[in-house]
């Protein structure tokens, strides 16, 4: 990992000059050509996943919200032009389908398993996979298993606990106590405490983000053309 020294560390959040839907894709070969590095967040249903789009894209609706989960059915790819003093100019984040308890068909849900290794295993703008676990849920055989398979791949990843305000300061100290023993140290950043409400712990995101695209920061909107 490349130490990140680009904007204040006080407050490392870029300035997102662009927010906007690229395609969405329900399989491999609808996935767009390979472009900027690409961040890829993925989590179970009402993990707050949308909110956290929506903050890191400084935009309130770029991603939909909603009371129902499992809204986001294929991979869903956004594309931001940072500005003011960020490493990059161009970055892409990819929403991937929430597991879990997500209502919809099981063959649908089983449907999302090759899409999403396929991704994963082939994409080489692929910069970082962001796991999201809900602080109050806790964590689940699902987040372990896709962390230790994404380490099988050498595939970045970091683990972000979201909803972190619902949480009393006891709380949170047992739950990065646990998160310590279960997701090893030595790759990479460590879980990250996060609040897509508040933005709490989201300047750390960005940290991880920049540090993670760092030796793909000169690509343009359109390196990498040459497919997934």
């Amino acid at each position: 990992m490349v130490p990140y020294t680009g904007l204040s560390r006080v407050n490392p959040t870029p300035e997102v000059a662009e927010a906007v839907f690229v395609a969405e894709a329900r399989d491999l070969a609808g996935i767009p050509p390979a472009g900027p590095p690409e961040i890829a967040i993925a989590g179970r249903s009402n993990v707050g996943k949308s909110t956290l789009l929506n903050r890191l894209s400084a935009r309130k609706a770029l991603a939909r919200t909603s009371k129902t989960p499992g809204r986001t059915r294929g991979l869903v790819m956004f594309r931001l032009r940072l500005a003011g003093g960020a490493p990059l100019e161009w970055l892409s984040l990819v929403d991937l389908p929430g597991y879990g308890y997500a209502k919809v068909s099981r063959g649908e849900r089983e449907s999302w398993q090759p899409l999403i290794e396929g991704y994963t295993r082939t994409r080489g703008t692929l910069a970082l996979f962001v796991i999201l676990i809900d602080a109050r849920r806790g964590i689940e055989d699902e987040e372990r298993q896709l962390y230790e398979w994404l380490g099988t791949e050498n595939v970045p990843a970091q683990i972000v606990f979201t909803k972190i305000d619902k949480l009393s300061a006891s709380e949170r100290g047992l739950l990065a106590a646990r998160a310590k023993t279960l997701f090893r140290v030595g790759r990479g950043r460590g879980p990250i405490m996060l609040s897509g409400e508040t933005g709490e712990g989201v300047p750390l995101l960005w940290t991880a983000i920049f540090e993670a695209t760092a030796p793909s920061a000169s690509a343009g909107p359109e390196a990498g053309s040459e497919g997934a």
